[in-house]
């Protein structure tokens, strides 16, 4: 009872008398919401200093006090965050909305707390710079997990990982290799160097969504809510500091090329995304699209398509031979997903195996393959549906839609997966059932992992509902509060499109 007591007063600082707007309203203001994402950002940032994805020397014992009193401090602060995120939201749809510059003072102020830390929420961090490493020894990191590097850094990979070839481009073997050069393999540096470069990633994505979101008819203010503040970003990008960052910043620069002035270069640019994750290809259907749609004739726009197409060969081609790293990534692209992974199609071919099995079949080895294409073929017919529905598609959101078939239908799934499509629908999506999902799946996916990045056994997932419910209780204190400034209600969804007053 003390601790919801305490709980109480720490949120009641932070969202001070309400404000009365208009007769039967109230609200909170974004300068309030920037303080209880802030406060949430530092409770998370200091439960992951225990409970976060420590090197192996500095990992502590599973039945740990101090990783328990850390795993409730994360999820404490990860609750007080996603709902300082859902509040602005409100504010960013109301009569009084922040303008650009405050939301990415509030982006930086939620972001920071998590800059010194270790990785959050994924060991992939640590694949990235021995597969570095590996390139700068001239190990082919298309044939060979980080076993075959051995050392102190192989050690910190997840042991899923050591034997597994990686499945990423030539730029992003680049600047892991760079990162671990730089560092000299010592895994906090190399945690500190690779954040960098996904913040740079990061930079990219919040310049591109007001520009994207203007030229594709949505109001900014809401496209740098849901895809520059939303939860996973910081969660995964900042704080798992993953290369997909570096991926969604050049895919971002590209459809703003594209959408403009300049389609050869957005081509470049997407290409440059693709080879750091080959989701990014499918950004090349957008740039192709609105190139074409630029001329007049049928030979004209096909001669766009060719266009990109060239383009795109040839950055590959000009990537591949600077950086030395080969074609073998193509090949690599097979890897497969780890045995519990809860992708959709995973989960039902494990199902399906295990149902065949009880019975004596042989055929349960080919349940899980069986069901992988079967999710291809799903994928397939989803992002054809994006592209040919009537009436004529929008090519930028066309593109959300089919990042999003590809996370969800894929064999493998992660939280931050689900940021290629969103990061596009926060651009150009509409209004209506597509954007309230994205926004209810970005609150729940967010509680989905575990900080150190493992699946969670039952002791842990006690102490994360511990944490979510004691934030839980806080909020709701502050709420049923006399004078509180969330008096208000839950926040309605901000929409994708301009409404008439605001176009």
């Amino acid at each position: 009872m003390r601790s919801r007591e305490a709980g109480g007063v720490l949120v009641r600082r932070l969202l001070p008398q309400r404000v009365a707007v208009a007769p039967g309203h109230c609200h909170i203001t974004p300068g309030h919401c920037r303080l209880l994402g802030l406060a949430g950002s530092v409770a998370l940032a200091a439960g992951g200093a225990t409970a976060g994805a420590l090197p192996v020397g500095d990992a502590l014992t599973p039945d740990s006090g101090t990783e328990a009193l850390g795993l409730i401090s994360t999820y404490f602060g990860l609750v007080l965050l996603i709902a300082a995120w859902w509040l602005l939201g409100r504010e960013v749809r109301g009569p009084e909305p922040p303008g650009p510059r405050s939301l990415l003072i509030t982006l930086a102020t939620w972001a920071a707390p998590l800059l010194p830390g270790p990785p959050l929420f994924s060991r992939d961090v640590y694949s990235y710079l021995a597969q570095g490493a590996m390139v700068h020894a001239r190990i082919d990191v298309y044939t060979h997990g980080p076993i075959r590097l051995g050392g102190p850094l192989a050690d910190e990979v997840a042991p899923v990982w050591q034997h597994t070839p990686t499945p990423y481009g030539p730029v992003s073997l680049a600047f892991e290799s760079a990162i671990a050069h730089a560092s000299r393999a010592e895994p906090s540096l190399g945690v500190i160097g690779l954040r960098l470069i996904a913040l740079l990633g990061v930079a990219l994505m919040v310049l591109a969504l007001p520009v994207l979101a203007r030229r594709c008819g949505t109001e900014p203010r809401s496209a740098l809510w849901l895809g520059g503040l939303n939860p996973l970003l910081l969660l995964h990008l900042v704080g798992g500091a993953h290369n997909d960052a570096v991926m969604l910043g050049l895919l971002g620069a590209g459809l703003v090329a594209a959408t403009g002035r300049w389609p050869a270069c957005g081509a470049v640019l997407v290409t440059l995304a693709a080879l750091v994750k080959a989701p990014a290809a499918l950004g090349l259907l957008a740039v192709a699209t609105l190139w074409a749609r630029r001329l007049e004739g049928r030979r004209r726009r096909f001669g766009a398509v060719a266009a990109t197409a060239a383009l795109s060969l040839a950055t590959t081609g000009a990537a591949t031979a600077v950086t030395g790293t080969g074609y073998g990534w193509i090949s690599a692209l097979t890897t497969p997903a780890s045995p519990d992974n809860w992708a959709l199609t995973s989960t039902l071919g494990r199902a399906t195996g295990a149902l065949l099995e009880s019975v004596g079949s042989g055929l349960a080895p080919l349940a899980g393959p069986a069901w992988h294409g079967l999710g291809l073929l799903a994928t397939t017919a989803a992002i054809g549906a994006a592209w040919l529905r009537p009436p004529r598609p929008r090519p930028v959101y066309a593109l959300g839609l089919s990042l999003i078939a590809v996370a969800l239908l894929g064999p493998a799934i992660r939280p931050w997966y689900v940021l290629w499509g969103l990061f596009v629908i926060a651009a150009a999506g509409p209004g209506g059932t597509v954007r309230k999902a994205v926004v209810a799946g970005s609150g729940v996916l967010a509680l989905a992992v575990l900080p150190n990045g493992f699946a969670p056994d039952s002791r842990q997932l006690t102490y994360a509902v511990c944490g979510g419910v004691l934030a839980v209780c806080a909020l709701w204190c502050v709420r049923r509060a006399p004078g509180s400034a969330t008096g208000g209600g839950l926040p309605a969804v901000p929409g994708g499109h301009r409404s008439e007053r605001s176009a």
